[in-house]
């Protein structure tokens, strides 16, 4: 394993052997979204880890390899080759997937914001990281009322490469909670979000290009319009049944708020009908959140 610091994020990549790709056919790309929920390391940050009330909810060392063993198995069951993850706080909790995962989804990267106890987004994948980009630092946002704020996590864009060779780049994001909302806020990621993954999807014709995360609003809602109705994104999830869209539960009610969205491109297209959302229970490997799965086909360049 060795660690390459990119553009001040944690990049993770272990060396197993790497198939030549098929540049003779389509490929097909399956991108997943999970909010893996509260993933804490054994540090207590915030000085305030004390059930079950505080925040921050510090694991014991056999606490955190079993939560990151379960992390893991439920990654692997999404037969995914992307997955945009929220809710990992550190390295040490991106790591402890790593190497569970090595096998199939050897590569990661975290987009740590350096907050206290901070629950970042991540992104594994099976091939090779080609180019890492936050854009939380050089895209500032201004709310409707005027006043300016950040995005709450790192909008987090990576480059990878499907099996033709095809190149494949997934942002991953995870809007501002309804937990003392901000509105405002979330609209501004929105619309922001909307014009930078626009930009890569008319800069790169011959990529995918797919917007995943964990975004905490509801279609019709302001935020998500901005990024479909206004923004020309397309929430791949929509072909399936209203009922069968749900990626939450609050008091017992389905809320569709984990999305992936295919900027479109010449060269990929969804598979219609292939979304799936994941759940066991009231959640997915252990999480509060299901996750969802899309597949894609991209063109071989």
């Amino acid at each position: 394993m060795r660690y390459l610091p990119l553009l001040g994020l944690a990049l993770v990549a272990c060396d197993p052997p790497e198939p030549a790709p098929d540049a003779s056919t389509d490929a097909r790309v399956r991108v997943a979204t999970f909010n893996v929920h509260r993933f804490f390391d054994t540090v207590c940050e915030s000085q305030s880890c004390e059930p079950p009330d505080d925040y921050e909810a510090v694991l014991t060392p056999a606490g955190f390899e079993a939560r990151a063993a379960e992390i893991a198995d439920a990654i692997l069951l999404l037969g995914a080759d992307v997955v945009a993850l929220q809710e990992v706080e550190t390295q040490a909790c991106l790591d402890a997937l790593v190497l569970r995962l090595a096998d199939v989804m050897p590569y990661a990267v975290l987009g740590e914001i350096h907050t206290t106890a901070s629950v970042d987004v991540a992104v594994f994948s099976r091939t090779p990281l080609d180019q890492v980009i936050g854009h939380r630092a050089t895209q500032p946002l201004t709310r409707p009322d005027g006043t300016a704020t950040t995005f709450s996590r790192e909008l987090l864009e990576v480059h990878v490469r499907a099996a033709n060779g095809a190149k494949v780049v997934v942002f991953a994001a995870h809007f501002r909670s309804k937990s003392t909302d901000d509105p405002g806020r979330r609209l501004a990621e929105a619309q922001v979000s909307s014009v930078v993954v626009n930009a890569r999807a008319a800069a790169e014709p011959d990529a995918l290009v797919v917007l995943g995360g964990d975004l905490n609003d509801t279609p019709g809602s302001p935020p998500i319009d901005a990024l479909t109705a206004d923004g020309g994104l397309v929430r791949v999830a929509d072909d399936l049944p209203l009922a069968s869209q749900a990626t939450y539960r609050y008091f017992g009610n389905g809320q569709i708020i984990d999305h992936l969205m295919l900027a479109p491109t010449p060269a990929a297209t969804r598979v219609p009908r292939s979304s799936r959302v994941w759940k066991d229970g009231s959640g997915w490997g252990g999480s509060d959140h299901f996750a969802l799965t899309s597949d894609f086909l991209i063109a071989a360049p």
